[in-house]
Parts: structure tokens; sequence; C-alpha cells
């Protein structure tokens, strides 16, 4: 018994790496699509394909979806952004973006997922969060002041981010979330860089401006819903109004 739990643990890790992989080759095909084709030129695009090398992507997998994305050589890019907006189990507000080739088939699929919730119509949410440019990186040098280096790299505002909040974040540096204009998210990606910092993720997203009151019960409730949506392979981001 104790072998065949083994092997069935090793199946479980690899399911879960390969999703993991899938979402990230996603997420570099997208960057390319929406801005340049290289690298050094699209700090979304550096951004994820640094994060898949450090998941171990082979290399011409990273190189076909930068391709893709960019509509080189002979596959196209074909794939929608749908923005779904809802309640989490105890009222928690969610937006949920996906990237998908299929809407036909992903949208039952999130019905299925919100029925421990409550899918809302467009907008429904909106007023509950900002739309923002966000930045997450690291540096070597754990005495760097934060808000200075915000101010520099051109955010609004700065928190700080651990390993335990990131896994990305080695546990000897310093961690932070930059929030921006969602303009300016190449600008401050590029000035990090510049500086000293490894960006991890360079996007636009969303932040809550209220979070519910919930007990240790309803946050765990909430996380295992949330963890569902993340699970879904078309899903691209999950942003709820938890702490």
């Amino acid at each position: 018994m104790g072998r065949q739990w083994l092997l069935a643990k090793r199946l479980v890790a690899g399911l879960k790496k390969a999703k993991t992989n899938t979402k990230l080759v996603r997420e570099i095909t997208i960057a390319a699509k929406m801005g340049d084709a290289d690298p050094a030129n699209n700090a979304r695009l550096f951004a994820a394909v640094e994060k898949a090398k450090k998941e171990s992507v082979p290399k011409d997998a990273i190189q076909r979806a930068i391709a893709k994305g960019a509509g080189v050589g002979g596959e196209k890019l074909v794939m929608e952004h749908v923005v779904y907006e809802g309640r989490a189990p105890h009222n928690v507000p969610v937006i949920v973006e996906v990237y998908t080739d299929n809407p036909n088939r992903t949208a039952p699929e999130i019905r299925v997922l919100f029925r421990k919730g409550q899918l809302a119509s467009s907008g429904a949410n909106k007023f509950v969060f900002e739309n923002v440019g966000l930045v997450e990186a690291y540096h070597p040098d754990t005495t760097l002041d934060l808000e200075t280096a915000a101010i520099e790299a051109g955010a609004n505002d700065v928190q700080p981010l651990t390993h335990e909040q990131e896994d990305a974040i080695p546990k000897d540096a310093a961690g932070a979330k930059f929030v921006c204009e969602r303009t300016d998210v190449s600008i401050v990606s590029k000035w990090l860089s510049a500086n000293g910092w490894y960006v991890i993720t360079s996007e636009i997203g969303f932040i809550p401006k209220i979070f519910p009151e919930l007990t240790e019960e309803q946050q765990q409730e909430v996380g295992e819903f949330l963890q569902a949506l993340e699970e879904n392979d078309d899903v691209h981001r999950v942003w709820a109004a938890v702490k």
C-alpha cells in the first residue's frame, strides 16, 4: 500500500506541475501577443519567461509560445479574454479573468464552479476593486528603502512581500508589490530591472477596496472555492476581496 501511495503522490505532483506549466506557457503567449516579442522590450513577457524558467519549462516550449503570440510561424493565437464577476461564499467579491480558445466550453465550467458562490452581471464588482498596474519584484539588498524605490520607479504605492506570501521571493531578499497606474506598468518594471530588482510579475490587475470580515472557518471555505477556480485550465487570474 505504501508503494502505491508513493506512486499516487508522484502522479498528483506531476499533474499539478503540468497544469502550472500550461498556464505559464499561456501567459508567455498572451504577453507576446499584447506587446513586443522581445522580452527585453516587454516587461510582462520578461517576467513570464523568467517564471517559466524557474519552473523548468523547456526552452523550446518557451520559444514556441512567444512565436505563437507574436504570430510568427504556422501557429496563430486565437484566444478570447473574458472577465467574470461574482461572489464567493459569504458574499466575498471576486473577479475572474479567463483566456480561452473556446468560450462555449469555458462558460459552463465557470458556472459550475460558482455553484457555491454566485455569478453577477458585468460591472457588478468593479466599484469594490481598483483597476491598477501591479509589479512584484525582489532585491538581494534587504536594507533598501521600499518607499524610495517606489518613488524613483514611478509607482504610487508599495507593499512589502515575503517568501511566505510569494514563494518566488527568496527568504533572504527584500520583496515588494509596486502599485502604479495601468499605463505605467512597463515603466516601473524597466526601472526596477535596471536597478538590481528581479521582476516576478508585471501586469494589470485588481486591488480590493474593502474586505468582508470572515471567521477562520469561513476563510477556509472561501479559500477552497478560490483554489477550485484557480485550478481551471482557462482561468488566468483570480482577484478576491480577502486578506
